[in-house]
């Protein structure tokens, strides 16, 4: 599947919505991709982690970290075409933790998961929690990057799909000023 499929995918299923949307990151877009509609679906949510998968098979991974909450499902999915264990990070009172009986250990080699990327900042979060404990990430898998591969990591970095999708501060948000309403659909308030 190639970029302008995976696209098409989340043009298809309705997956992309239109209008002005305040994002988890508090930026503002005239588009949102709404990554359940995708996740809900079995079939297309295995394909997308099955490509995540086969770009990291190889690499010794042990373990596949995402956030919640969608990060929880391509991490397990992810996991198990690896044949190892996922983990999941939760958002704590500075950042990412694992709670639940989860743990890394020093040393072990980890794969970063996640959704969709606009600024960075879930991920940033998890390098953080995997560096306080002194994992060894192997790379970062993502569902789409909507910053058209302009945010990097230190980390071998692989997204299913790419696009440059503009976003704004609320102070230079031209919907803003037209007084268009706000829709918020992420999962942190702001």
């Amino acid at each position: 599947m190639n970029n302008s499929e995976i696209l098409k995918i989340f043009e298809d299923s309705g997956a992309l919505l239109r209008g002005h949307f305040k994002l988890t990151s508090g930026r503002h877009s005239d588009i949102y991709y709404e990554k359940f509609t995708l996740l809900k679906n079995p079939k297309v949510c295995t394909k997308i982690c099955k490509m995540i998968a086969d770009e990291f098979s190889g690499k010794d991974i042990q373990t596949i970290i995402g956030p919640t909450l969608g990060g929880v499902i391509i991490a397990y999915e992810v996991a198990r075409y690896l044949g190892i264990e996922a983990v999941y990070s939760e958002p704590g009172e500075s950042g990412r933790i694992l709670k639940r009986g989860f743990e890394l250990s020093p040393g072990e080699k980890v794969l970063i998961v996640d959704d969709i990327l606009t600024t960075g900042r879930s991920i940033k979060e998890m390098i953080e929690l995997c560096n306080s404990r002194d994992a060894d990430i192997c790379g970062i898998g993502l569902m789409l990057d909507r910053s058209g591969g302009q945010i990097k990591f230190d980390y071998p970095q692989y997204s299913v799909g790419s696009i440059d999708a503009v976003s704004w501060s609320p102070e230079e948000c031209p919907m803003c000023k037209k007084d268009e309403p706000l829709t918020q659909r992420g999962s942190r308030v702001h």
